[in-house]
């Protein structure tokens, strides 16, 4: 990986969804620009193979098990970043699960399992985050960065999705009420919606004739690149973006005009 634009040197990172897909991108994106990692996940074995690679490239990392949607495993995940690192003063909360398919027929589960992993996982890791950023003196240190992964499906619709961008939808706006509440205690929030990204979570969709339709109806036809999400992000979560918060961006090649 080239060497990162913008420097996280002396930060501690917090990473959720960290096992495959976007976090694990973000996770040795951040390492590689001096951020020490604490990765988590529910997967434990492949956070702890990433860890090793990112050390073994150099890095500081810290691989914990993490159930976003058990408020237990948020603070004891919190605990252990805590225990290793220090203060956690940077979050991306990007765990989240898709469940396609038309609102008639998505079972109710289904509903249930996306607004307790998109929504109400976002809420806990945020909130127990700023808690303790507020308690260590963000406020004097203005350092408190926090990152969240929405969807540009929340700004759209008809896509067979309702549900999944319900609940991303609400990651966006809760990002704004997140960074209003604690402006004053030197913590910025931001979010973030990718725009379709080729990943092993939907690989499966994308090789089928519906899936290459999808791809086929986007004005550029192609997906997002994965690296075009690295500069913003490490700008969020940088010294750089300092007197920015309460901003919601849109990366996506176009896919949602």
């Amino acid at each position: 990986m080239e060497k990162p634009r913008f420097s996280l040197e002396g930060r501690v990172a917090l990473i959720t969804g960290a096992s495959s897909g976007l976090g694990a991108h973000f996770a040795r994106l951040f390492a590689a620009a001096g951020a020490s990692v604490v990765l988590g996940a529910r997967r434990v074995q492949r956070i702890e193979a990433l860890v090793a690679e990112i050390e073994g490239a150099g890095g500081k990392a810290l691989g914990v098990a993490m159930d976003v949607t058990d408020e237990a495993s948020v603070l004891a995940a919190y605990d252990a970043a805590e225990a290793r690192f220090g203060t956690v003063d940077t979050i991306v909360a990007n765990a989240g699960l898709a469940a396609a398919g038309r609102s008639i027929h998505l079972p109710l589960d289904d509903v249930r399992r996306l607004i307790d992993t998109n929504f109400t996982g976002v809420y806990l890791t945020a909130r127990e985050g700023g808690k303790r950023m507020i308690a260590a003196g963000m406020k004097q240190s203005e350092r408190g960065r926090v990152i969240l992964i929405g969807s540009i499906t929340s700004m759209m619709t008809g896509q067979g999705d309702s549900a999944y961008a319900a609940t991303k939808a609400a990651v966006s706006h809760l990002g704004r009420q997140f960074a209003r509440e604690w402006v004053r205690q030197g913590i910025n929030v931001n979010v973030i919606h990718p725009g379709y990204i080729r990943t092993e979570i939907d690989g499966e969709w994308f090789d089928s004739e519906g899936g290459k339709a999808q791809v086929a109806s986007w004005p550029r036809r192609r997906f997002t690149e994965i690296t075009a999400l690295d500069d913003p992000m490490l700008f969020f979560a940088s010294d750089a973006s300092r007197q920015v918060t309460g901003t919601d961006i849109a990366i996506d090649d176009g896919q949602s005009l």
